[in-house]
């Protein structure tokens, strides 16, 4: 079951990658959340923007994107529900990309001043939002070497088991059935492809059984096989309790 609230989607995302107590609970459920709904294709943060809030994806999914001076799009990662994506302008005061929506998505804004305040007092807590962060970086290592080094066909399978993986750990979805309403375009941002090339992988893994798509949605027919073929390892998501 999904979590009811934007600070038990918090919760359930700091539970899934460090050891916060019932004290840290109490703590984080008391920060003020703002919430607010957007469609697909809205930049919440923009390149060179100074914050003055974080914010944490309560539904839907979001991107980090960077732009070539030709104007040509990378999405850098996706963020799922409970995912702090800009919590490094806690320190960094610029922002150095875009976080745009990918999907309609409700996001909740936390302001930094009730953050540092939260992180100073709560040891536990600093400490797991800096695990968060640290596992952003892990990501990023993982989508440099499967843009740099993969071929497509092996990307593709490794952005779904990606996906699959990180929503099941959220509670988000169940078994190996997930509602992925991203582009096709937007994927070959991702993994550095043509939307034409992105269609044929795809095709191709639907072909081999691994898949089965109707709509937005994405069932891994078999998920042992989806993993060996995305070269897909959870070691660099770093969850406590990893799911099969």
């Amino acid at each position: 079951m999904s979590p009811t609230s934007s600070s038990d989607v918090l919760v359930r995302k700091l539970q899934t990658i460090s050891d916060i107590r019932e004290a840290d609970i109490g703590v984080l459920r008391s920060i003020p959340i703002q919430e607010k709904d957007y469609l697909a294709n809205h930049d919440l943060v923009r390149e060179g923007d100074r914050p003055v809030y974080s914010f944490v994806v309560l539904d839907g999914l979001v991107g980090s994107t960077k732009h070539t001076g030709e104007g040509k799009r990378q999405i850098t990662s996706f963020f799922v529900a409970g995912d702090i994506p800009d919590l490094h302008g806690l320190h960094l005061s610029i922002m150095d990309c875009n976080f745009s929506t990918l999907t309609p998505a409700r996001i909740g804004f936390m302001r930094h001043d009730t953050l540092r305040s939260v992180c100073d007092q709560h040891p536990r807590i600093a400490a797991a939002f800096w695990r968060s962060t640290l596992i952003d970086a892990a990501i990023y290592r993982e989508w440099v070497t499967n843009v740099g080094r993969r071929e497509a066909y092996t990307r593709m399978a490794h952005i779904l088991c990606e996906l699959i993986f990180r929503l099941r750990s959220v509670g988000r979805i169940q078994d190996h059935v997930a509602d992925i309403p991203i582009t096709q375009a937007a994927l070959g941002d991702a993994l550095g492809l043509s939307t034409v090339h992105v269609n044929r992988m795809l095709q191709e893994l639907r072909r081999r059984g691994l898949i089965a798509t109707s709509g937005s949605q994405v069932h891994a027919l078999d998920w042992a096989g989806l993993t060996h073929a995305g070269d897909f390892d959870t070691t660099y998501l770093h969850q406590r309790n990893p799911a099969d």
